[in-house]
């Protein structure tokens, strides 16, 4: 095929960002919009490419476009993303050389439909035969499940991943797919139990009350009426275009491809209904004859359904929701819980039922799609997280998620600056050194292992005496009061800075795309993330084997008084293992942009775009790659 009559002929713009005349970010963008007006929605820097989501189906995507991708020179046709998928897979299966994917960009940029189009080209291009397409197809089948315990509509994208994936698919050394491992990373289980206007709970619940039908929803003990739960948004205009009804029989075909039983479907959805009927267990205030507040729950019908739904004496739950029992040494303490405890307990509990049964459904798909037998293996690892974040009000989930995405940041500076630079200067290759922003100092602010935010986090979360939110801000203001990156109304004073934007029990972090301010409240809670013991007990006592193995710790034999890892500490270590694995691997880079904010096609945000192009490094990107062309 002739480069030049495909590549560059009757091309809109230019395809390769390196070849624009002008460098600066205005050219970027302009370049970007001219394409992306004539749907044109991949361009490249290189070998990076540049997705822009298009917010509509385009039919760039149809068996006839893979033949044509297939085997093919990344210049030789139009950028596309099939054109980095098959580049990978050719290097993989013919150089020998592990790949890994990592496709980044802030939410609603499109980051898990570009996951789903390199695993379905790959699954495409790669060979056939009956082992081939099973594995294949379990694979794929893995993303409806995930994307419905895993995703919900948020303001910014209606199929929000609220959770990490990192996915290896292993090949044989022909280069057909053997099989995967699929590693989860921190679920916003705290979705669960709140309700944002304009947003929605994860898909699942509404996939089973449209889809379940009379039959199933009578025996969960269910209503098809989404308002009648309180855990769930009761805004109607919530529900439209969602397609719940179809999605919830693609999600049971999946799961039956993917090898659960029929026993173990039920015990799934018995596990979500127990989870939307928690949420109306209503529980009150009063006070005993001794002066100490308790609580009670005002209606037990919702709860006797429960304990039927689960197999479990429904005062043993009764008792848990009201009670507290702490062992120490020898000694066992019961305490009565007030009503703020109580709902504080219900909602404990619902949010630990739906993380711990996200990360079993993880586990059994793994058991599904594992390498059967040791064999020569090489390894794609595809990465789809959560892109960063500033919301209105920005919490711990926030902090956590931008903190994952400096990292992923630091691996591009460092994968495609840093090294890039620093081979021209070991090949003796004239050329100017261009200047970026490294994010280490960000990335250390966060995770030091002594003076990082986490670390003070988990130290107030560890340490006895009076600890709360404000301690934590506080301390964080005095460690940090000389640090460029970090402000808090501390060191804002420390400084005689008067700024009204930030308030007393908030801090503000420069990150890499730009300032957050995130409010401490629930802080020390959600990185403690405490189950009192008498819920594991409840869980583990109940004749349902699912949940039984769901809360190990609540059997007599498991019963350990020693303190589980905080959160931020479980999710640094997870953080350092996926960045070790990328590391070990040939990176290929998608960078997903999103052109505006209300998800409407064809509208292109000047502004909004320029800020993305900014964070994301793309003009460093292009003049260092521009810098060594010639010689590459």
């Amino acid at each position: 095929m002739d480069f030049k009559s495909s590549f560059m002929d009757g091309m809109v713009g230019v395809g390769d960002m390196i070849l624009l005349e002008s460098i600066s970010e205005d050219s970027l963008l302009v370049n970007l919009k001219e394409r992306f007006k004539s749907d044109e929605i991949y361009t490249y820097i290189g070998n990076v490419v540049i997705s822009v989501n298009p917010y509509k189906p385009l039919s760039i995507y149809t068996p006839e476009k893979v033949e044509e991708y297939r085997n093919c020179n990344l210049y030789q046709l139009k950028p596309h993303i099939y054109a980095v998928a098959d580049d990978a897979y050719q290097s993989l299966r013919d150089r020998d050389r592990d790949q890994c994917i990592l496709i980044t960009g802030e939410s609603g940029a499109g980051k898990t439909e570009a996951s789903k189009l390199v695993m379905s080209y790959v699954a495409a291009v790669c060979g056939k035969g009956t082992e081939v397409n099973q594995v294949k197809e379990q694979l794929l089948q893995s993303n409806p499940v995930l994307e419905a315990f895993g995703n919900a509509k948020t303001i910014r994208n209606d199929n929000s991943s609220r959770f990490g994936k990192y996915m290896d698919i292993e090949f044989d050394f022909k280069g057909d797919p053997v099989g995967g491992v699929i590693s989860n990373y921190l679920l916003e289980k705290s979705r669960v139990v709140r309700n944002v206007k304009g947003e929605r709970n994860f898909h699942i619940f509404y996939q089973l009350l449209a889809g379940g039908g009379t039959e199933l929803l009578g025996k969960l003990k269910l209503v098809s009426d989404c308002s009648k739960y309180s855990y769930l948004n009761n805004d109607p205009s919530s529900l439209n275009g969602m397609g719940d009804v179809e999605n919830f029989q693609i999600v049971k075909n999946a799961m039956e491809i993917i090898g659960l039983s029929n026993a173990e479907v039920t015990s799934i959805l018995e596990i979500v209904a127990v989870i939307l009927k928690l949420g109306n267990v209503e529980i009150k205030g009063q006070f005993q004859a001794n002066g100490m507040a308790s609580c009670y729950i005002t209606d037990t019908k919702g709860i006797n359904e429960i304990g039927s739904l689960i197999g479990l004496d429904s005062s043993m739950l009764e008792n848990a929701f009201s009670i507290r029992t702490v062992e120490a040494k020898q000694e066992k303490v019961v305490t009565t819980l007030n009503q703020s405890q109580g709902i504080y307990a219900r909602d404990a509990l619902a949010k630990n039922l739906y993380d711990r049964l996200f990360s079993w459904l993880v586990q059994r798909i793994n058991e599904s799609i594992k390498v059967s037998e040791f064999q020569g293996k090489k390894v794609m690892g595809v990465l789809d997280i959560y892109g960063f974040e500033i919301l209105e009000v920005n919490s711990f989930e926030q902090f956590i998620i931008n903190y994952c995405n400096e990292k992923l940041q630091q691996i591009f500076i460092q994968m495609t600056l840093k090294e890039e630079q620093e081979e021209y200067t070991r090949e003796g290759i004239k050329w100017t050194r261009i200047v970026y922003t490294d994010n280490e100092v960000i990335c250390n602010l966060i995770e030091d292992s002594t003076n990082g935010i986490l670390a003070v986090l988990d130290e107030e979360c560890l340490r006895p005496g009076k600890v709360s939110d404000a301690t934590f801000l506080s301390k964080l203001g005095t460690k940090f009061k000389n640090h460029k990156h970090f402000q808090s109304k501390v060191t804002q004073n420390e400084k005689r800075i008067a700024d009204l934007t930030l308030p007393d029990n908030c801090f503000r972090i420069e990150h890499y795309a730009g300032q957050v301010t995130y409010n401490t409240d629930g802080f020390l809670d959600k990185n403690n993330d405490l189950l009192f013991r008498d819920l594991s007990q409840a869980m583990w006592s109940a004749k349902h084997q699912l949940l039984q193995t769901l809360f190990p710790e609540g059997s007599p034999k498991n019963s350990s008084l020693k303190r589980p890892h905080t959160v931020g500490f479980q999710f640094k270590n997870s953080v350092s293992t996926l960045m070790k694995n990328l590391y070990a691997k040939n990176p290929n880079y998608i960078r997903c942009l999103k052109p505006n904010s209300s998800k409407k096609p064809s509208l292109f945000d000047d502004a909004l775009v320029k800020t993305q192009i900014l964070y994301l490094g793309l003009l460093e990107n292009v003049k260092v790659r521009r810098a060594g062309f010639a010689y590459r």
